[in-house]
């Protein structure tokens, strides 16, 4: 790998869910021809790498990531030609397409799957098969959507793993006939000219071969055995090493519950990127898939700065704080209420002034906040409604009410409705029925209103990309840790290692309005307000700042 100076390093990337983006043939379900039709809004904004959210053909259990063919596109978002329009419109505009790579597991409905049942050939140990008694599984494991991780299939008379829906079957990465399948279609997707690829819970695909039981207290059985697996890190060099290291291509790693050396491992096995998801467990309870709590700033700021210095030496972070999986960040961390502006700048603003690559998930540039969802039929997310149907059946709720609150926080639907554009029916998304329902704020929260507010979120946005882009500083200099413990303030340095630049960034989390005082070993000399997401301020010192709430600053200190 390139420890130095590349262009994934520089870049912003927006993740796009095609399903929810843009609809050109009013069916209601966003596609590829929605997305081009979109691209000049995205060279606008300024991005530089766009990650497109799985268009594979599929059954669509879980939203595509349940691939039946990987060399086709699904119906519903249009053709491989398509693709191929929107692939050519983005290069022409200097954007990069980077693709969703699911290589744990596959549809059941895929043709490897089906052969593999029927133990057709090289096929028949694709997937991870046990043979057994029908009434008990080969271990406690659970899968990530509640319920068993096994299925027993009549056809085989043998159980099949599931990390996911009982329709996702594991794929076998043990057999290198498998490896070679997956390997030349990753080879495949690059010759077509395509940048990059997001690859989906890479750090699952190795299991251990006796399948041994998970930890029976654990909050989800068998974790531990299957989360960074025996041979994970020989899987990705071996991916690395034959396919990828042949191209200039971007890889970031979906990695569930990895460590600081664990990402260093992964960086050395090849990927430039993981996503991290410590950040992202502060408001997580231990008392199951609904349960949260509050979070505080010393959590959120102990788990970033822990990162920023990890990873400080040659790896790279990814930063962000939501995407298709997560809620609206502006209703996790913000006010989505009195200060959903404010806050929703003061969060873009610590995406973009860390030490890490940027990653924009697609309506979080206009403020997009979590909807209502007022019954069990109106969400559409299938892992939600499975755990949901589940707690139900066991028992552990009464009534759907009794967790409608925290499952309307957590449900991955809040990251999945429409792209708000406009204030026209559907916000613009469509003219047909949409897929699944629009949030209720679309007529004060849209592309269409804020283009033309120069003090909206979607400009905010637009300066910090160019500013980012203009300051390498942002980009290549160090993270240097400043009020280690204030409750309210969030404060840090980023610095050249010569020193010839530094920028000062303060973020008020909260809306309160407490002061920042600059410790006496930073000095002040000279400063220059780069970004704000207030208006400017009285007076040139930074000695003593009052805050408003929420407020954001950078400062190019000299």
């Amino acid at each position: 790998m390139n420890d130095g100076r590349t262009w994934w390093k520089e870049a912003v990337v927006y993740q796009i869910y095609p399903r929810s983006f843009h609809n050109a043939n009013d069916d209601g379900i966003g596609d590829l021809r929605g997305i081009s039709e979109k691209v000049d809004y995205l060279d606008d904004l300024g991005v530089d790498v766009v990650w497109l959210c799985p268009v594979y053909d599929s059954p669509l259990v879980d939203g595509g990531y349940d691939v039946r063919d990987y060399r086709a596109i699904h119906d519903d978002y249009g053709t491989m030609a398509d693709w191929e329009t929107l692939r050519d419109d983005l290069h022409a505009r200097d954007i990069r397409l980077i693709m969703d790579m699911v290589t744990n597991h596959t549809s059941d409905e895929h043709e490897w799957f089906r052969k593999s049942r029927r133990k057709a050939g090289k096929y028949r140990d694709y997937y991870w098969w046990v043979d057994g008694d029908p009434d008990r599984p080969p271990n406690n494991w659970e899968s990530f959507f509640g319920g068993p991780a096994w299925s027993y299939d009549e056809r085989r008379e043998a159980w099949y793993l599931h990390l996911f829906d009982e329709k996702q079957p594991d794929l076998n990465w043990r057999n290198p006939d498998v490896r070679e399948s997956l390997f030349e279609m990753v080879r495949w997707w690059i010759e077509k000219d395509c940048d990059g690829f997001r690859f989906d819970v890479i750090n699952l695909i190795s299991k251990p071969p006796d399948l041994p039981d998970g930890d029976p207290d654990s909050t989800q059985r068998g974790k531990e055995q299957f989360i960074n697996g025996p041979r994970v890190h020989e899987y990705v060099r071996e991916l690395h090493d034959r396919v990828l290291d042949d191209y200039d291509v971007v890889t970031v790693g979906e990695t569930s519950d990895v460590t600081i050396d664990e990402a260093l491992r992964f960086h050395e096995d090849g990927l430039d990127m993981v996503f991290s998801f410590q950040h992202l467990h502060i408001d997580k309870g231990d008392r199951g898939p609904w349960d949260f709590d509050e979070w505080t700033l010393d959590e959120l700021r102990d788990a970033t700065a822990r990162w920023q210095r990890g990873l400080e030496d040659g790896a790279w972070n990814s930063i962000f704080l939501g995407n298709h999986d997560q809620p609206r960040l502006v209703s996790r961390f913000g006010d989505d209420e009195e200060y959903r502006a404010e806050s929703a700048k003061m969060l873009a603003t610590y995406l973009f002034t860390l030490r890490g690559t940027p990653f924009v998930y697609q309506g979080d540039e206009i403020g997009m906040t979590n909807p209502t969802f007022r019954r069990l039929d109106e969400y559409r997310d299938e892992a939600t409604i499975q755990k949901v149907m589940l707690a139900l059946q066991t028992g552990d709720v009464s009534t759907f009410d009794k967790i409608r609150d925290a499952v309307d926080f957590w449900s991955r639907d809040n990251a999945r409705t429409p792209m708000q554009w406009s204030d026209d029916e559907n916000a613009g998304f469509t003219d047909g029925e949409p897929w699944i329902k629009v949030n209720e704020n679309f007529p004060e929260v849209n592309v269409e209103r804020e283009q033309g507010d120069e003090d909206s979120v979607l400009n905010y946005y637009r300066r910090l990309v160019v500013l980012r882009h203009s300051t390498p500083v942002l980009v290549y200099g160090r993270y240097v840790q400043l009020l280690e413990d204030h409750p309210e303030i969030y404060a840090y340095l980023r610095t050249l290692n010569d020193e010839s630049e530094r920028l000062l960034v303060v973020l008020n989390f909260f809306d309160g309005e407490p002061t920042f005082r600059l410790p006496d070993d930073v000095t002040d000399d000279r400063s220059e307000k780069l970004v704000g997401n207030y208006g400017d301020r009285a007076g040139d010192s930074i000695a003593e700042i009052d805050l408003r709430p929420y407020e954001a600053l950078v400062y190019r200190l000299e």
